[in-house]
């Protein structure tokens, strides 16, 4: 199979593009998710705050399908949720591609928080203090401390979700499904092609994701020094 033939086949391109439309959506959503939870959670101690910190973490160190199972649960039919969703939108969440986009917030969002929160916690309070007596408003500080002094943390998150949301499988398949054309990704893709042996696909994509890997990750090694 050519390269041509390949990138004339509409098997072959449909997971690629669907990939990068739900690893997209779930890198922005993951950033601003991460962004207002560190903002709600760094301005005191509450009862809880440990907790709620450690569900916030806990997609990093579940497995996958546990996620999935949790997703099912939580916006199935029968759930409050996933009434609400079938009532406002007239269909169900799961199978669609707003399930691959949940799903993969979802693994994505631990790894963002974390770099947020150390990007943010290492910026000096004396910095806000001054900036306080000189009249500056909290929305100013975020714009001109915050965001510069933390950019390369808050890049490095961004690569880091992206990467774990392009490379999304179980939560994903057990959540979203596997449907070519609407929810079918690159990992799903390849778990599909390597079932029925069709392996020239499976290398096409494996190629292409190990090519996307190690440039991000090349990528947050830079900005980390």
């Amino acid at each position: 199979m050519t390269l041509s033939s390949l990138l004339n086949d509409e098997n072959f391109i449909s997971p690629i593009i669907i990939s990068l439309k739900v690893a997209v959506s779930a890198t922005i959503l993951s950033f601003v998710l991460a962004l207002l939870l560190h903002y709600l959670l760094s301005r005191k101690y509450f009862k809880g705050k440990t907790i709620l910190e450690a569900i916030i973490m806990m997609p990093m160190v579940l497995p996958p399908t546990v996620v999935g199972f949790l997703l099912l649960i939580l916006f199935g039919k029968q759930s409050v949720m996933g009434r609400f969703i079938d009532l406002l939108f007239h269909q169900p969440i799961i199978f669609t591609i707003y399930a691959a986009i949940t799903a993969s917030t979802l693994v994505a969002l631990p790894l963002m928080y974390q770099s947020i929160k150390i990007g943010i916690e290492q910026i000096p309070e004396n910095l806000y203090h001054v900036a306080q007596l000189d009249g500056a408003s909290k929305f100013r500080m975020f714009t001109h401390i915050t965001l510069p002094l933390s950019r390369a943390a808050l890049l490095t998150g961004t690569l880091l979700a992206f990467a774990r949301a392009i490379g999304e499988f179980g939560a994903t398949l057990i959540f979203a499904g596997n449907i070519p054309g609407v929810t079918e990704t690159m990992p799903t893709a390849i778990y599909v092609a390597i079932e029925n042996n069709d392996l020239h696909l499976a290398y096409a994509w494996v190629f292409i994701m190990i090519v996307m890997s190690f440039f991000m990750m090349i990528a947050t090694q830079r900005l980390r020094k």
